[in-house]
Formats: C-alpha cells, structure tokens, sequence
C-alpha cells in the first residue's frame, strides 16, 4: 500500500473529517465514548443532553443513583455495565483526580469502562494528545481491506497503523476512516464502484 497516496486521498475527501460524538468538555467526551460501545454515535449523541443536563459534571455523575443513570442512558444497549462504569470512572475522577479527567493513556485506562481505544478518543479530540489510534469497528475493517493490518486484534491493528501513519496524522486518519467507513466501505455492501480510494484498494469489489 502507498501510504503517502492513500493519504492523500484520504485527505481529498475526508480533510474536515472529526469526532461526531457531540460534547462540550473532557468529562462529556469520556462519557458519550463509554455509551458509544456497541452503539451508534447517533443514539449517543439523542441520549446525552438529558443525562448531561441531569448530572452535568463528574461530582454530580458521581452522587446520582445508579438507577437513574440507566433509566437515561436504557436506549444505548447494556446499560447496566455502562451505567456502572460511568458511575465508577466518574467517582475516581473526583476523588484521585480532583475532579479532571485525566489528560494521559496511563491514569485513563485506570477507569472502569476505558481501555485503549476510549482512551484515544478523549485524547485526540479533548486534550489535541496523538498517543495511539483509535481503532473502532470501522478504521478495523478498512485496515484489513486496505491490507494495513493482517490481524483483527485491535491492539496490533492500532501497533500497525502507528507504524505506517505519521502520529501528527493519528487522529484525524482514524475519523477519515470512520467516515469512510459510513459512507463507502460497509460492512455488508461496500460501494466499491463510487468509493475514492478504489485505485489504490487491493480487495476492492466491482
């Protein structure tokens, strides 16, 4: 694969690509990606005002009762193990952390319901951190049919990317890919006759 090519097509097409969780700070960020597992950033984003206007901050997420949390965030799927994470994560915000979320992978992936790719996105897009890339169900199945990755464990899918892809270029390349993703390379009917990247992709369908 010409990195470099590939890039620069990304770049064309996908140059404003950016995080399409809607938030107004850190904390609302790692709350939107927590619900985010298995879940649409469009649900999410239907979700999050009235939990958000409920419990605006980690010291009032911390307080609220559990049950009240799940009843706002039911829509999202497993809200039971969500609406504990959230609760937890944002507990040790306040008690360790003083009420900030932290701005490094180490003291993030200590949080209940964070591992590497929550951790990313907070990063990237709330503290401009490019540490790793974020590999979600998309920038996974792109990177397979771009052939930038052999492997569909997303921690070596991540190692892969880092290799290839300049780290200034790490969080954006991971949004271009997401919408990329949506808009062209689905799962089960990839548009491969209108997608941009079909001179350079090597599995492409036509």
């Amino acid at each position: 694969m010409n990195i470099l090519k590939l890039l620069e097509l990304l770049k064309k097409n996908y140059s404003t690509a950016s995080c399409s969780l809607i938030h107004k700070n850190p904390f609302q960020l790692l709350v939107s990606t927590i619900l985010s597992a298995q879940c649409t950033d469009e649900r999410v984003n239907k979700v999050t005002p009235k939990l958000f206007a409920r419990f605006p901050d980690p010291k009032a997420m911390a307080n609220a009762p559990i049950s009240e949390i799940k009843e706002l965030i039911k829509s999202t799927g497993f809200y039971n193990n969500k609406a504990i994470s959230i609760k937890e994560t944002s507990q040790k915000i306040v008690e360790k952390f003083y009420g900030k979320v932290p701005d490094n992978m180490e003291d993030l992936l200590s949080l209940r319901g964070v591992a590497r790719k929550t951790a990313n996105v907070v990063l990237s897009n709330a503290y401009g951190k490019n540490e790793g890339i974020v590999v979600d169900t998309h920038v996974k199945r792109i990177s397979f049919r771009l052939s930038l990755t052999k492997s569909s464990n997303p921690e070596i899918i991540e190692r892969d990317l880092m290799k290839l892809i300049p780290q200034n270029e790490w969080g954006w390349f991971s949004h271009a890919l997401i919408q990329h993703g949506r808009t062209f390379c689905k799962a089960r009917m990839p548009l491969c006759e209108s997608c941009p990247l079909k001179s350079i992709c090597p599995k492409i369908r036509i």
